[in-house]
């Protein structure tokens, strides 16, 4: 009998093993599905691409690649968000959770999204605080440790997967381009003071786009022809960015200085210079995203997805933006006004170091805004306080696209861009968002 009763006990045990081990999830689910998390994560890497001082064009790729890769994971858990797989250049289906029962796909997201980062940056250990503070707090709150542990591991293997994508944008092959070849044309781009920087990404159109065909799809008016004479097209809207410059009241420098997002201003006291660093184009209007999110309480899935249909939109944008910059590579307005018109002239904005047609922002900002419209509707009143922590005060919008047309309006008060290239890359701006939001779909979230 006892050997009986042994070996019955060892097949129970044998039973047991081979039996999965699942956690109930229903007591800490309300704590992981928080948005504030999400939120946190994108913060912190807006934080760090202040420190690293990225370029505008190079911030849109390091926001773009770990959004997606959060999208992507958290796809598999919400039917309102559609993978991207198929309808992005060259993303294939990702990998499914080897083990799903012990795996939480907001943890994975998040998991996903800092693994992604990291390889973007040059201060990991400033985004591994910000990774490390969120597993702490997960902990600290009950959730068990096999349920972040596996999710921890899928988010890795989604973050791989996303990572191996990334590596064929054409970003690395980019670093050995040639440099913007500088002529004696005056027509043709220079640096302009303090720092006579060389032109930022010359080659910027050869990276892979999201959604677009090609950097080229949507081509607009090339500027007016560099003529100084004082009835040509060309003088007349470089005398307006003179006058509007001489002549600027307070609301419209304050419109500048909002809508600046030069993330490395160079200032000059005697033989000492020192630069400033501030917030992107790009990640200005993350941060409005953000805001958008939160006034609408979303889920961790819906923040996910409203702020990675942004940053798509960023991206593509500043390819097509970038190159029409280099193509028609024209002179900035601080260049022609000091050589003949005023050489004390200065702007409000320093002119940031590549060439003038279109205005980055311009494209940039109007494209987000169509993203933001069709998700958020075009309605959505927010208090913008983005800029806050870098010194300026809460502006409000009663819509996105007002935000757009103040962003695109304040280049010409900042007296860094002509008039044609402020209307022509709006129009720029609406072709890129139209084609997103029909190619991907996009529809407003339910009230």
């Amino acid at each position: 009998m006892r050997r009986v009763s042994l070996i019955l006990s060892v097949l129970v045990l044998l039973v047991l093993g081979s039996c999965k081990t699942t956690v109930d999830k229903s007591s800490y689910e309300p704590i992981i599905t928080d948005s504030k998390y999400f939120h946190k994560a994108l913060g912190g890497l807006t934080d760090v691409i202040v420190h690293d001082i990225f370029s505008p064009p190079v911030a849109s790729r390091v926001y773009v690649y770990p959004c997606i890769a959060a999208y992507e994971t958290i796809s598999k858990k919400d039917s309102t968000i559609n993978s991207l797989a198929g309808k992005l250049t060259g993303l294939t289906a990702s990998p499914d959770p080897k083990n799903p029962d012990n795996v939480s796909l907001d943890i994975s997201a998040l998991a996903a999204f800092y693994k992604v980062a990291q390889a973007l940056i040059f201060s990991e250990d400033k985004l591994q605080a910000f990774s490390d503070a969120y597993f702490h707090e997960l902990d600290s709150l009950g959730v068990p440790n096999s349920v972040i542990n596996a999710s921890k591991e899928y988010g890795e293997l989604m973050a791989t997967h996303i990572i191996a994508w990334m590596d064929k944008d054409n970003y690395k092959e980019s670093r050995s381009f040639s440099k913007f070849s500088l002529s004696d044309d005056p027509a043709r781009w220079k640096p302009t003071p303090p720092g006579y920087m060389e032109g930022i990404e010359p080659h910027w159109n050869k990276i892979r786009t999201m959604v677009l065909d090609s950097a080229q799809q949507y081509k607009i008016a090339p500027p007016p022809a560099f003529d100084l004479k004082k009835n040509s097209d060309f003088r007349k809207f470089t005398d307006e960015v003179y006058e509007v410059v001489n002549n600027i009241n307070e609301e419209e420098r304050a419109i500048a200085s909002f809508w600046d997002c030069n993330p490395f201003v160079m200032n000059q006291t005697g033989h000492i210079m020192y630069a400033t660093k501030k917030i992107t184009p790009g990640g200005h209007w993350m941060g409005i995203s953000t805001i958008a999110s939160k006034k609408m309480n979303h889920s961790i899935g819906a923040a996910i997805k409203s702020s990675t249909l942004v940053a798509i939109s960023l991206f593509d944008a500043f390819i097509a933006c970038w190159d029409e910059k280099y193509r028609s590579s024209l002179v900035r307005p601080e260049t022609v006004i000091n050589e003949y018109v005023d050489e004390d002239w200065l702007p409000i904005l320093q002119t940031p170091p590549f060439p003038e047609h279109t205005s980055g922002h311009s494209v940039i900002s109007t494209a987000a805004s169509e993203i933001l419209t069709a998700m958020f509707g075009d309605t959505f009143a927010y208090d913008d306080d983005v800029e806050l922590k870098y010194g300026l005060p809460i502006r409000s919008y009663n819509s996105f696209r007002e935000a757009a047309s103040e962003a695109a309006i304040s280049r010409l008060y900042g007296g860094i861009h002509y008039m044609p290239a402020i209307k022509e890359g709006e129009k720029q701006g609406v072709m890129v968002g139209a084609h997103i939001i029909d190619k991907l779909n996009i529809e407003q979230f339910a009230e």
